[in-house]
């Protein structure tokens, strides 16, 4: 479920701790939980070997982790081991959770995940938040929000953290949204929108899902470029399992790399860039649809009962991608480009001509493109996910904050 150590908060890495013996302490108690949860159930001396401390030493940390309800055990270790069977560990269910939540332009959505991995509670509203004053639907967000850490407290766990996912640029305190042209939003601080009550973080909605990718997806390399679309079109580029942030913060506006210098206007101020002929209206609009609630589900139903009209619009469409990642995959020599979000659904018709035109493009061999399984649930998972994190990467503070 878990790895080791890694960019577990949106910000940047996990907390440096100082070089010290509490700093010693803190930096052995996350790889204790790191450990368990990647590969446990494990009792005491299987931690003690796969982290080169001694029995005595991971004991003591374990009983710390087990006082604070970080871990749990589960009684003697499964028959077939050498020696008197230890007392298996594992990361508790019950305990910290993180508290993922996203803004989207048709939706809002909460969840809750432990610190296994697992989703525990879940809270969806649909309707559009385009032109909306951001009070309201920020009203509407700590409602879901309010309703999720109630189901969460009942499974008997308590919020670590709240992250939110938002289709726009995140300023570097990761609680402003310096600008989301597809909400409207510009320079709006969340933290002082929001309930207090809780640590909370704002990042770009690709963002976490590259990281829910890196996180959660199967095989996923440490090198890829996560792209992901709805309306807009964003893309996180993970260079050895960390996200490239930029200067600013603000990399990854794929969908704002133009195609045709002198196409029509976008909501960025710019002309021709991706979103305005690969984002889920401009597909539409191309296939001569209305847009709905279901944008994605009246594509793929259209283009699977064979509807021409929108397997051209999304051939034009991943031609369009083709153009735009070939910039991308020129200067950054991914292993992998690894198509989420929306696109997920729509991939049988976008690939052909994607692939195609990225491999008329690059300069090198064609770069692999796969599609995440994780689908548009990735930005969600990775905001939850990045607030469990920064529990595993130092579980001291929760007994501290405890």
């Amino acid at each position: 479920m878990t790895a080791p150590l890694h960019e577990g908060h949106p910000t940047g890495p996990g907390r440096a701790l100082p070089d010290t013996q509490q700093g010693m302490r803190r930096r052995n108690l996350a790889r204790v939980m790191h450990t368990v949860g990647a590969e446990g159930p494990l009792s005491r001396a299987s931690v003690a070997s796969r982290i080169g401390l001694t029995r005595a030493a991971v004991s003591t940390l374990v009983d710390e982790l087990i006082r604070s309800g970080l871990l749990e055990e589960l009684g003697p270790e499964r028959p077939g081991r050498v020696g008197r069977p230890g007392s298996a560990l594992a990361v508790s269910g019950r305990g910290p959770a993180g508290i993922g939540a996203e803004v989207g332009v048709d939706h809002l959505a909460v969840c809750a995940v432990d610190l296994r991995g697992e989703v525990r509670a879940r809270a969806v509203r649909h309707g559009t938040n385009r032109g909306r004053a951001p009070g309201p639907v920020l009203e509407e967000l700590a409602s879901l929000l309010r309703l999720v850490v109630a189901d969460a407290e009942r499974e008997g766990l308590w919020p670590a953290g709240l992250a939110i996912a938002v289709p726009g640029l995140v300023a570097p305190d990761a609680r402003t949204v310096v600008r989301a042209p597809n909400l409207g939003w510009h320079d709006l601080d969340l933290g002082a929108l929001l309930p207090a009550e809780l640590p909370l973080t704002v990042d770009n909605e690709a963002n976490f899902g590259g990281l829910a990718e890196l996180w959660l997806g199967e095989g996923t390399p440490r090198d890829f470029l996560h792209v992901s679309a709805e309306i807009g079109i964003g893309a996180a580029v993970v260079v050895d399992g960390r996200l490239l942030r930029g200067t600013r913060g603000f990399a990854g506006e794929l969908g704002h790399v133009p195609v045709q210098p002198d196409g029509p206007e976008c909501a960025c101020g710019g002309r021709g860039c991706l979103e305005q002929y690969a984002g889920e209206e401009a597909v539409l609009r191309a296939a001569g649809l209305e847009p709905g609630e279901d944008r994605v589900g009246l594509l793929a139903g259209r283009a699977a009962a064979g509807d021409e009209s929108v397997r051209q619009a999304l051939r034009d469409a991943g031609t369009a991608f083709g153009v735009a990642l070939t910039g991308a995959v020129n200067l950054l020599d991914p292993e992998s480009v690894v198509l989420g979000g929306a696109l997920a659904a729509l991939a049988p018709w976008l690939l052909p001509s994607l692939r195609e035109e990225l491999a008329r493009r690059t300069a090198g061999p064609a770069c692999a493109v796969s599609v995440s399984r994780l689908g548009p649930e990735g930005p969600l998972l990775g905001a939850a996910h990045s607030v469990v994190r920064t529990v595993l990467d130092d579980p001291a503070a929760v007994a501290e904050r405890g």
